[in-house]
């Protein structure tokens, strides 16, 4: 039978537990035709409105210097327009996405999976891509601009899930579980390096992998798994000079010759942070975004906080997104427990996805890891990133509602 993981109750010791047992057998019959009134996780919402809001005001202070910039020649107010405008898309489709009962999402997964690689096929025809700065990665919709690797995050998530769910039976054969997901991913992989966007292959990697682990594949076929995950990602590297040179001016980044070129961003980000020290130089008071720090609205945001919030507003950043990926895995669990699998997938999926790329662009932007590019989930300037965390959050807030339901006797 399938397993998970789950934290007892009294302690932090992991358990397994079985789909099958009876999960709810304190629940009373379903009251079918009882309408259920639950209140919303105040707390995940209370959270995800504290990383948006401070997100859009870094937005506007990061990107304000950008009009004296040859690069963009915009009014200082034009990012934080195009945010406020990207924020109120990306909430409606949240909330619809809200609206739709996970059984649903459990249907139509692997058609939005497919509709994903249709996405990323038609990022590689010249006449229906965008090119930029060398890079195939978005789709033009009138004034809106689609990034499609961003939307494959929760194609593959929930088609990982929905994967798992039906094939829970043969989770310890590499035949029949393994090698089906391995195809999937390699095909996805592909389109994906050929952009090329490793940050997001990266990504759709850990997504797949972490729901593979949770979903009980054999450890030793995961361990397997992650060889030659470690192996491809080497090889990827090494193979690309200009990724090299990344690697190298990572690891000496002060250096003449890296300083003033591929380190050029990591040695501003690591000013950034250094100038900010404890308290900050002051909201608006920040100099690296005049000009010196490259893309410091989107990936390299984390660097313009540290600036002028200092070590305590970086602290604060992450001390919401640790108490969020906590509360989502706290969701999947629960909702496994009352035999909801595919939700408690998905909710735990959202827990590693946010995680991973936080985790990923707090390293890039410390230079604890090489640059790479990824945003910071909800405080980034972007408007594909932040659609795909928003709706994201929309799918938990759905799992958490469906929860509460059943643990009243509803129908979740």
């Amino acid at each position: 039978m399938l397993k998970f993981f789950k934290k007892d109750r009294e302690g932090d010791v992991p358990i397994r537990t079985k789909i099958g047992d009876s999960a709810v057998a304190a629940i009373a019959s379903p009251r079918l035709n009882t309408k259920i009134n639950v209140q919303p996780d105040w707390g995940v919402l209370f959270v995800v409105f504290s990383l948006v809001l401070i997100g859009t005001l870094m937005v506007f202070s990061a990107s304000i210097s950008l009009s004296d910039a040859p690069k963009y020649k915009v009014a200082p107010e034009s990012f934080l327009i195009k945010h406020l405008i990207s924020l109120a898309i990306a909430l409606s489709c949240a909330y619809a996405v809200n609206k739709v009962p996970m059984r649903v999402w459990e249907t139509l997964a692997p058609y939005v999976f497919i509709f994903g690689v249709a996405l990323l096929v038609a990022v590689l025809i010249p006449s229906i891509g965008r090119n930029v700065n060398g890079a195939s990665r978005w789709i033009q919709v009138g004034p809106l601009r689609i990034q499609a690797t961003e939307f494959m995050k929760i194609a593959v998530l929930l088609y990982a899930a929905n994967f798992i769910v039906r094939k829970q039976n043969y989770m310890h054969s590499f035949k029949k579980a393994f090698l089906p997901m391995g195809i999937v991913v390699a095909c996805v992989g592909f389109l994906v390096l050929e952009e090329p966007d490793l940050g997001a292959f990266m990504m759709i990697l850990i997504i797949a992998m972490g729901l593979l682990y949770l979903g009980g594949v054999n450890f030793s076929i995961f361990l397997s798994m992650i060889g030659v995950v470690v192996a491809l990602i080497v090889g990827i590297v090494v193979t690309s000079p200009w990724r090299m040179q990344r690697i190298f001016a990572y690891m000496d980044p002060w250096s003449k010759d890296h300083a003033l070129g591929k380190s050029y961003q990591l040695s501003h980000s690591l000013i950034a942070f250094g100038r900010g020290e404890i308290w900050g130089v002051g909201l608006g008071d920040a100099i690296e975004k005049q000009n010196y720090l490259p893309e410091a609205h989107t990936d390299f945001i984390l660097a313009i906080i540290g600036e002028e919030l200092g070590f305590i507003g970086v602290a604060v950043i992450l001390m919401l997104f640790v108490w969020l990926v906590r509360r989502a895995f706290e969701i999947g669990r629960k909702a496994i427990k009352l035999e909801h699998v595919f939700s408690g997938l998905v909710a735990q999926g959202i827990a590693i996805w946010l995680g991973a790329q936080t985790f990923i662009n707090v390293g890039v932007a410390s230079g604890l890891l090489p640059t790479k590019g990824l945003t910071l989930p909800f405080v980034s300037f972007g408007g594909s990133a932040l659609m795909a965390t928003l709706c994201a959050i929309g799918l938990l807030l759905r799992i958490d509602y469906e929860n509460k339901v059943t643990m009243r006797g509803g129908r979740g």
